[in-house]
């Protein structure tokens, strides 16, 4: 019955780290992308967000709620999980441990950005406009680390991906899996350049 739930809940897992929270993390990297186009357009992307109805309600059931059972049971993966690397390097074998080491640093990033952004924003400390994150990425250690907070989400969300076909049965032959690690690592460096690039544009203004 335990193994029977446990299997339940990792299958929950692998589907809740695509749906909903993949689709989520790909809208939040393009609105971000808006930025390239000039503060009003971002601001206007931003604000259209912001201003659906029944934002808060979407916000606890599709991202935060999914999230958080996502992270906690992500978190105890990573420490009951045995890596073989030192003993087995293959490369899924390191793919593994990537993925939870970029699990980790994504769940701590994820806290503090929505402690910058919409904790901030709840409390009327700040504003959801162009300037707060040219304001948060002033600052180069800021800067480097949504940049390590960023590239360690779309790697965690497109290895993740690639695992998920795999345990959902769409990928069960070797061929299949070899497409579908090429295809992971194509969404993995466009998201990484649709976030990095609009990080670069809030903070240096190119």
């Amino acid at each position: 019955m335990a193994e029977h739930r446990e299997f339940f809940y990792r299958r929950l897992h692998s589907l809740l780290g695509v749906i909903p929270i993949g689709i989520f993390l790909i809208q939040h990297l393009v609105v971000n992308h808006f930025a390239v186009y000039g503060e009003e357009s971002f601001n206007q992307a931003a604000s259209f967000i912001h201003d659906l109805p029944f934002r808060l309600v979407l916000e606890i059931v599709v991202i935060y709620l999914p999230i958080l059972f996502h992270a906690v049971l992500g978190v105890y993966i990573v420490l009951t999980g045995k890596n073989n690397t030192t003993r087995y390097g293959y490369f899924r074998n390191w793919m593994y441990l990537m993925q939870r080491v970029t699990g980790i640093i994504t769940l701590v990033f994820i806290v503090w950005h929505v402690w910058e952004t919409r904790v901030r924003i709840g409390l009327g400390a700040a504003e959801l406009n162009y300037n707060l994150m040219e304001n948060i990425l002033a600052s180069p250690i800021m800067f480097w680390f949504y940049i390590l907070g960023v590239i360690s989400t779309t790697f965690h969300f497109a290895n993740g991906l690639w695992s998920f076909l795999v345990s959902w049965g769409f990928t069960q032959s070797p061929k299949s899996q070899k497409i579908a690690t090429y295809a992971t690592l194509i969404i993995f460096l466009a998201l990484s350049y649709v976030g990095v690039r609009a990080l670069i544009q809030f903070a240096y203004g190119v």
